[in-house]
C-alpha cells in the first residue's frame, strides 16, 4: 500500500498526528482558562489538541469530568496520576453544570 521504508511512512504519520493537534491547539485570540491552582496543568493536559473554546463551552458534573478526563488519559492526554484529581476539581468547579454555558463565538469570517 506504502511505498518506501517503514521509517518514512512512520514519519509521516506523526507529523499528520502532530499537525492534526496543531491545528486544534491554542491559536490566537482563543479566550483563556480560568485562573486557579491548575490552570497550567488543564492548559498542558487538555490544550495539546483542544482549544480553550471546547472547554469553556462544557457544563458537567464532577462525575461527567471524571469520566472525560479519565477518557481523555486513557487517548492519551499527558496528566500526572497526582494531578488527576485537582484537575478534576478545577475542571467541575469553573465548568460545573450549574454554570451559565460560556457564549460561543465565531471565529472566520
Amino acid at each position: 500500500m506504502f511505498k518506501g521504508s517503514g521509517r518514512a511512512v512512520l514519519a509521516f504519520m506523526v507529523s499528520v498526528l502532530l499537525g492534526t493537534c496543531a491545528l486544534g491547539g491554542e491559536s490566537g485570540g482563543a479566550p483563556d482558562m480560568p485562573a486557579g491552582a491548575m490552570q497550567a496543568k488543564a492548559r498542558t493536559a487538555c490544550m495539546e489538541c483542544h482549544e480553550s473554546r471546547i472547554i469553556l463551552q462544557q457544563r458537567l458534573s464532577k462525575a461527567a469530568w471524571t469520566k472525560e478526563v479519565d477518557k481523555m488519559i486513557k487517548w492519551g492526554a499527558v496528566v500526572d496520576p497526582k494531578d488527576r484529581d485537582a484537575l478534576i476539581d478545577y475542571l467541575s468547579t469553573n465548568f460545573s453544570a450549574d454554570k451559565a454555558a460560556e457564549a460561543a463565538s465565531r471565529v472566520g469570517k
